[in-house]
């Protein structure tokens, strides 16, 4: 081989993106949870474009990911199968200088958790009234999420992905069933919001922003999909459920929680809600247009609205070939 060639070998490079101290505080950081690029320079108490410098090589090996939220871009370690070995290969090999630095920085999350938290309190406070008053119009929250997992089930539900998580309630409650947990949300305040949540509930997961009809995740990737109280704010629900579909795996299974069809014209005005609910036949064909069959629907009355569970599974590869 060429000594040009050998000089450029890509192993190299990617030992290469790690040689650095910054860098291996850096990983050592997102190993633990994932931070914001401005976070990462509190934390290392350096400038935030020395900082941006160290992510963009890291970025551009392939080791860390970065997903750009708003005005914020929040930083995660990649791809765990591609990553794996080589975080495991760090941690064989720190030695206890290191691993000195690395628990100081540790310990400095703290502060960047009770920030978020009190961010986190602030918007509660400022919405908790529009909030109460939907709550009062259906039943319990309580009893919808009993009738969410006896939907999901016992089942493994593999890698689920939560449309429109919000401040992440169904992957702290389902999350940890799940292999991979996932939450798409287009606004980045409530994404923050989520973390701080899932972080308090020590639920691993990946929250990115995304938009419900162009999700930021591969066909086929997802086990398992949600799509909780988001809906009736869509202007074009087939779509999204549709979106949904096509990340589904054969098999694979989505639920949606939501309104029965009412007459609440209030709510367009007061909570901005696009639509007024969901007939069944409306959702079933919906679901059917996208591949999917609808098996479960179960509604929950006892307040002015009626909250419907619709659960549909995708076909898988033969099922559909033999039709």
């Amino acid at each position: 081989m060429p000594i040009e060639a050998m000089q450029t070998l890509p192993l190299a490079e990617l030992f290469q993106a790690v040689s650095d101290p910054t860098r291996l505080r850096i990983l050592a950081l997102l190993s633990r949870m994932e931070l914001s690029v401005g976070e990462l320079a509190q934390l290392l108490e350096q400038s935030q474009p020395r900082v941006s410098r160290h992510v963009r090589i890291l970025a551009d090996a392939g080791i860390v990911e970065r997903r750009k939220e708003g005005s914020w871009v929040f930083l995660a370690i990649a791809d765990a199968d591609r990553t794996g070995p080589l975080l495991a290969l760090v941690e064989a090999w720190t030695d206890d200088r290191s691993r000195a630095a690395f628990v100081e920085d540790s310990e400095r999350l703290d502060a960047v958790r009770a920030d978020r938290a009190e961010a986190a309190q602030r918007y509660f406070a400022a919405q908790a009234q529009v909030w109460d008053s939907i709550r009062s119009l259906h039943v319990a929250e309580a009893e919808v999420e009993r009738a969410i997992d006896r939907a999901l089930a016992d089942r493994p539900l593999g890698t689920l992905v939560d449309i429109g998580t919000g401040t992440g309630r169904m992957i702290e409650l389902f999350g940890p069933r799940a292999s991979e947990a996932i939450g798409i949300d287009r606004s980045s305040e409530m994404l923050r919001l989520a973390r701080v949540k899932l972080e308090s509930a020590g639920v691993r997961s990946s929250l990115r922003q995304g938009d419900m009809y162009a999700l930021p995740l591969l066909d086929g990737c997802a086990d398992s999909v949600i799509i909780h109280q988001v809906l009736h704010y869509a202007h074009a629900p087939a779509d999204a459920i549709a979106e949904a579909a096509r990340v589904l795996s054969p098999g694979g299974t989505l639920l949606v929680i939501d309104f029965a069809a009412h007459e609440r014209e209030e709510l367009r005005a007061r909570d901005a809600h696009l639509r007024l609910g969901f007939a069944d036949d409306v959702m079933a064909g919906w679901f059917s247009s996208a591949g999917l069959e609808v098996d479960h629907v179960q509604h929950l009355e006892g307040g002015e609205l009626t909250v419907t569970v619709w659960r549909g599974a995708k076909a898988n590869a033969r099922r559909r070939k033999a039709a």
